[in-house]
């Protein structure tokens, strides 16, 4: 037997692999609700210090915010920029007023001071006081643990074993399929956060990232009842998630096909090439045990407990310092124009002959409702809700859910970590998003109705 496969390495590999597995993909019920452990832990904690997460969640925005001023003006000889400190504070110009304005976005809401405008309950409000504790909650803990997923083997087993499917569908490694699988179960967010933490490992491509993370950061089926609730077609969850599902598998086809997704480069982060051959199964070799043994080899490699703490503590810095004030700064920003300006409706004018000639009924209201989905998620089917025709209530919610890039979270979230992706090409991925999945979604309802 091959000297790796010895009894520390495969018990390397197994334990953490299946506590891995069990945290962040095991489907329980909670609450009447669909979930994951990870989540339903994050939710314990937040219920615990529901008392005071507010005022974490503050000075949190408020420290990151501080120290990015302190070390991107000043810089430090003592601090490199790829020490912790620098990697956590040191950012260009544009990220420094971004954390900022998320900095004052949260005193001012915390504190009800300024333009109703920003602390409304449907702007700043709705961030700080409904999905900061929420994030902080799960970052703390999916940053944690992330590392019984990747440090393990259990990618290199996934990615080896999905490889047939991925590569010629997706043109993606077959380890994404677990990004995907997390996001579904449990929560877009921590998709997004197992993406980016296998962008700076090497592990996938700009390419790959900004495809996974805009793709396959699905939003959970809990999330998709609570949608289907608010539209008053709860009874009709079955074809309306089928919907869901064949739209978003078609825009996984289309899209990353299509630019900007199309030109970003196979580079790795530190600009090196991927290597053709690194991940290609021997001729004659059984795929399963080639992606087991490239299992056994990765747990090999742990050999420090501490390196792995080390990597825990980073990811849980990394997402509470720098991806919260991104979030609450460009979510609010975004709310706000939703909420108090007509962008969105002159935005969505142009889609108005596109429902028209796909025979939606009420497709002027319909199209009011479309765009906006880029700001919040939600926001479509709270202004769909009192329509009469139910057919288009059943496709604007779907939609929405399928446009999967919103500003209030996944699209802020996006943009605070490293995924190459920028604001305008968000937007470009939303409407191509849209364009692709309406003709499948509106092809289920005429269908169903």
């Amino acid at each position: 037997m091959n000297s790796i496969f010895t009894l520390r390495n495969l018990l390397m590999f197994f334990i953490p692999s299946i506590v891995g597995v069990g945290f962040f993909m095991l489907p329980i019920s909670f609450n009447g609700e669909m979930s994951i452990p990870v989540a339903v832990i994050a939710k314990f904690f937040q219920q615990s210090l529901s008392s005071i997460i507010l005022e974490l969640v503050c000075v949190v925005i408020v420290i990151s915010a501080l120290l990015t001023i302190f070390f991107s003006t000043l810089q430090p000889k003592s601090v490199h920029v790829s020490s912790l400190l620098g990697s956590l504070f040191i950012v260009s110009p544009a990220w420094l007023v971004v954390r900022c304005l998320g900095a004052a976005f949260a005193v001012l809401v915390y504190f009800k001071q300024g333009s109703a405008m920003i602390w409304s309950e449907n702007t700043g409000g709705l961030l700080l006081h409904d999905l900061m504790p929420i994030l902080f909650s799960v970052f703390i803990f999916a940053g944690l643990l992330l590392p019984l997923l990747l440090n393990f083997g259990l990618l290199e087993l996934v990615g080896t074993l999905f490889s047939k499917v991925m590569r010629p569908l997706f043109k993606l490694p077959g380890r994404s399929a677990i990004d995907c699988t997390t996001s579904w179960l449990g929560d877009g967010t921590v998709g997004v956060l197992l993406t980016s933490k296998q962008y700076e490992q090497n592990i996938y491509t700009q390419r790959e990232a900004a495809v996974v993370g805009t793709t396959f950061s699905a939003v959970s089926i809990t999330f998709s009842l609570i949608v289907i609730a608010e539209v008053g077609l709860i009874h009709m969850f079955v074809p309306f998630y089928f919907a869901v599902c064949l739209a978003g598998f078609v825009a996984a086809l289309i899209v990353p096909r299509l630019p900007p997704l199309s030109f970003k480069k196979d580079l790795y982060i530190d600009g090196t090439s991927p290597d053709p051959l690194a991940h290609a199964i021997p001729e004659h070799a059984n795929i399963f045990s080639h992606a087991f043994k490239l299992a056994i080899t990765r747990a090999a490699q742990v050999t420090s407990l501490k390196s792995v703490l080390q990597q825990s503590f980073h990811n849980v810095c990394e997402m509470i310092l720098v991806v919260l004030p991104v979030v609450m700064g460009i979510g609010t920003l975004a709310l706000m124009l939703a909420e108090f300006t007509p962008i969105f409706d002159y935005l969505g004018m142009p889609f108005v002959p596109y429902l028209e000639l796909l025979q939606v009924p009420q497709a002027e209201v319909a199209a009011k409702s479309v765009v906006i989905g880029f700001a919040d998620m939600f926001l479509p089917s709270i202004l769909i809700a009192g329509v009469d025709n139910e057919m288009t209530r059943f496709i604007v919610a779907a939609l929405s859910i399928t446009q999967l890039i919103y500003m209030s979270e996944v699209g802020a979230m996006l943009l605070g970590t490293k995924i190459p992706v920028n604001l305008l090409e968000l937007f470009i991925i939303f409407i191509l998003r849209t364009i692709v999945t309406l003709p499948v979604i509106v092809l289920v309802a005429h269908l169903v109705f």
